[in-house]
């Protein structure tokens, strides 16, 4: 089987996503394709997909003004895998809000069933790195890379955390939506893209 993984690929770290998701396949021993989404009509040939860590509103409006938004929406809506790393998972939640601006009126799925305050540990200067307890993909320590990071402010009861940071939620899982406040694909560790992978190889099984 030959999976095709998507990155959208409107704005942000679109290299980094599509380089660690390449070699998360090649180390699983999987072949498969990572493909650049840019068009509405290339939603419909992927089996997974990720959005990238850059400006959430920025991304969020883009895909709604050439469509893809809502095909986006309907895949995995039906079952298609997506990660969202930082603002990919802005994009993903229901509710977005900033501590300084208040509620955001920018684009959203609205699939992750989560309230997101973004920039939640400080600016561009306040980034950081910190290593997370993260069950799911083993007992090492991951290396969060936090860059103008969001954090899970609420989330339903179906939704999973994942990772916790400072008694803040940074990681969840909700059905086949897995949501990152940091950047896996900068941490030079393969394990959560692979986590990923297997999700998308179990969805195109069936």
């Amino acid at each position: 089987m030959n999976l095709r993984i998507g990155i959208l690929a409107l704005q942000g770290d679109i290299e980094e996503n599509i380089n660690a998701t390449r070699r998360a396949l090649s180390t699983l021993s999987i072949d498969g394709d990572v493909i650049q989404v840019k068009y509405p009509e290339q939603i419909e040939y992927i089996d997974g997909i990720i959005i990238p860590g850059g400006e959430s509103t920025v991304i969020g409006t883009l895909a709604a003004l050439n469509g893809s938004l809502k095909l986006i929406r309907d895949r995995i809506s039906n079952g298609m895998p997506a990660l969202g790393t930082c603002a990919g998972m802005i994009i993903m939640a229901k509710k977005a809000y900033d501590r300084v601006v208040g509620e955001t009126r920018q684009k959203l799925l609205s699939l992750l069933d989560i309230t997101v305050e973004r920039n939640a540990f400080g600016r561009q200067m306040d980034s950081f790195e910190a290593y997370l307890s993260i069950p799911v993909i083993g007992k090492e320590p991951f290396k969060g890379v936090f860059i103008r990071a969001p954090i899970v402010k609420d989330h339903a009861d179906n939704v999973e955390a994942l990772a916790s940071l400072q008694g803040k939620v940074v990681a969840v899982k909700q059905g086949n939506i897995i949501g990152t406040s940091f950047h896996p694909e900068l941490a030079d560790d393969l394990r959560l893209h692979a986590y990923f992978i297997d999700t998308v190889l179990s969805y195109a099984k069936r």
